[in-house]
């Protein structure tokens, strides 16, 4: 029961809700570089924009390293959600 209550604790933490949502996005990035087709670029340009939402409420918090740590990995999902996305798009011009 306590494992419970450490996780209703833990959701409600904004620095937590960003790295589970950063994690969440990476999962979403890999996915569509794993099965790179617009339907899965789509979903995670969608997470894309519930992570950095996450993130930005996370910055109003007190813990500035985690904050910090939650936009650097932002950052690097965000420059392979464009990796991805920019193959699609050339695959779909060809």
């Amino acid at each position: 029961m306590a494992s419970r209550y450490d996780s209703s604790l833990q959701s409600q933490n904004p620095i937590s809700q960003a790295q589970n949502s950063v994690e969440k996005l990476h999962y979403a990035v890999s996915q569509a570089m794993s099965h790179p087709n617009a339907q899965m670029v789509k979903q995670a340009q969608s997470r894309l924009v519930h992570t950095e939402q996450a993130v930005r409420q996370a910055g109003d918090s007190l813990n500035g390293q985690a904050v910090e740590l939650a936009e650097e990995m932002l950052a690097e999902e965000k420059s392979r959600l464009a990796s991805v996305a920019s193959a699609i798009e050339g695959e779909q011009t060809k």
